[in-house]
């Protein structure tokens, strides 16, 4: 097997790939950002729809963010089932919707930075030169419509595997703690409940972490090998457990640094929130809130392209490794 690269190395590398082509980072906010916009057409209609039909006051109702609105709305329509079903159909319709929109647009991401990390060869080894960031800059227009084209079908697939095992997920945890709930009949058991139900929600995190990270590791061998959906999921979980030492380290990091950046954000968005009640200054925040909510998103959208690159890195040892042992084996 081939040395595999260093923490530093693949992060570097990583981090150099995302920046060299970063309208990938502009598409993919502009895609996650679409998604919301949309969700909130139907959280908005929900709300009009509870003030004319429950006489509810739409101001108590547009309180929050878009998860504490959708509460309250699905919270005031349970006295009227047929407008509750209606309003949960159009938030499904929207969903699934602008989650496929996000399922193509990540096969062309996916696509572009593969080759990127194909061609653009030792990028992470000093002295850092402009030439190199070109050389490694693949989009085009063209490219991104090709690999969209290429891979949308098995993207959408593995995209439904993905919302089939979150509601799964939600529906287990749900019952967990509902049914808690409803045996919880004294203070003893109450509070032996209530450890359980915080030791549930961090298994939760555990897992959904888990999940999505096979969920892109998938999404990046289906990109390379371009096999289907379920030759995919294998190889993915064989290049996992042949380097999990590498890429847990990988994800480490970027949990850390993802952690970090979330941390910062709601520090920055409380500190907003007091310069609010600052007269005359307080006419600052909309704007103040409009650049943060645009700096986080697409801070994060790099943070994830730059932990995509390091995997790809580690891939392409893992397949050399591979290719050496069995020669029949090509990259895409």
């Amino acid at each position: 097997m081939a040395s595999t690269p260093g923490l530093k190395a693949a992060l570097k590398r990583g981090a150099l790939l995302a920046a060299a082509n970063w309208p990938l980072v502009i598409v993919g906010f502009v895609a996650e950002s679409s998604v919301k916009l949309l969700l909130a057409v139907p959280i908005v209609g929900g709300a009009f729809l509870v003030a004319l039909l429950l006489d509810a006051p739409l101001s108590d109702l547009l309180r929050g963010d878009l998860r504490d609105i959708a509460t309250s709305i699905i919270s005031a329509l349970g006295a009227n089932p047929a407008a509750l079903v209606a309003f949960v159909m159009a938030g499904s319709i929207v969903f699934i919707a602008g989650s496929v929109l996000q399922f193509v647009v990540k096969g062309g991401t996916v696509a572009l930075l593969a080759e990127a990390e194909r061609v653009a060869g030792p990028l992470e080894k000093p002295p850092l030169r402009m030439e190199a960031l070109r050389r490694a800059h693949v989009v085009s227009i063209d490219a991104f419509l090709g690999g969209c084209a290429r891979l949308w079908r098995r993207y959408v697939r593995i995209g439904v595997g993905l919302l089939v095992i979150y509601a799964l997920t939600a529906a287990v945890y749900l019952g967990f703690i509902l049914g808690g709930y409803t045996l919880a009949d004294n203070s003893a058991i109450l509070l032996g409940w209530t450890v359980a139900a915080a030791a549930a929600s961090s298994v939760l995190i555990v897992w959904l972490a888990i999940v999505n990270f096979f969920y892109l590791m998938t999404q990046m061998v289906v990109a390379i090998e371009d096999v289907s959906v379920r030759r995919g999921v294998g190889l993915a979980l064989t290049f996992v457990w042949g380097h999990l030492r590498e890429v847990a380290a990988v994800f480490g990091v970027v949990l850390v640094v993802v952690v970090i950046a979330t941390a910062a954000s709601i520090l920055a968005t409380a500190g907003l929130g007091l310069i609010a009640f600052v007269p005359l200054v307080g006419l600052a925040v909309l704007p103040l809130q409009l650049a943060a909510w645009l700096l986080r998103g697409i801070v994060f959208e790099y943070l994830a392209l730059a932990a995509l690159g390091a995997y790809l890195s580690h891939y392409r040892w893992y397949h050399r490794g591979a290719a050496a042992e069995t020669p029949d084996i090509r990259l895409a």
